[in-house]
């Protein structure tokens, strides 16, 4: 267990997380922990290649206890601005409840920020609207999802 008093570090991802607690870390969303070591460097080598793909990272205690994604889109509207969109937002279930989830959240819309993003948007649950609420979000119309399987 993470003491509160543990320094925390909000970084980008880096090849060596993923031996560190990335992958365990996104369990809290979807099983990811028995994901083949292959596949996840192919899939960071790729996000690395990409600048509108930022994957930040919390580190306790040198090991990885939380993780958030920002895609940053260019758009016709708005004069060929910026868009970020967060993504995947997790924190390992034995840190949660000490700020990492807002410090990942805080950290990307930093990023967007200096990009020039004139909008960051996410989807959440309806639990966790009020966490989203506090950090300066406002509902804005309703999220649909199509599966392809």
């Amino acid at each position: 267990m993470i003491s509160r008093l543990a320094e925390v570090i909000i970084r980008e991802l880096i090849p060596e997380d993923m031996d560190n607690g990335f992958l365990e870390s996104l369990d809290a969303l979807r099983p990811a922990s028995g994901t083949d070591r292959r596949v996840a460097m192919g899939v960071l080598e790729e996000i690395q290649d990409n600048p509108c793909h930022v994957v930040a990272v919390a580190v306790v205690d040198g090991r990885v206890a939380g993780t958030a994604t920002m895609l940053v889109e260019r758009k016709f509207i708005h004069g060929g601005g910026l868009a970020g969109h967060i993504e995947d937002v997790a924190v390992a279930a034995d840190s949660q409840g000490r700020g990492i989830g807002r410090r990942l959240v805080e950290y990307l819309l930093d990023v967007a920020g200096k990009r020039g993003c004139y909008r960051t948007t996410l989807d959440c649950q309806e639990d966790l609207v009020a966490f989203y609420d506090k950090l300066g979000f406002r509902r804005n119309g309703e999220s649909m999802r199509f599966d392809h399987t």
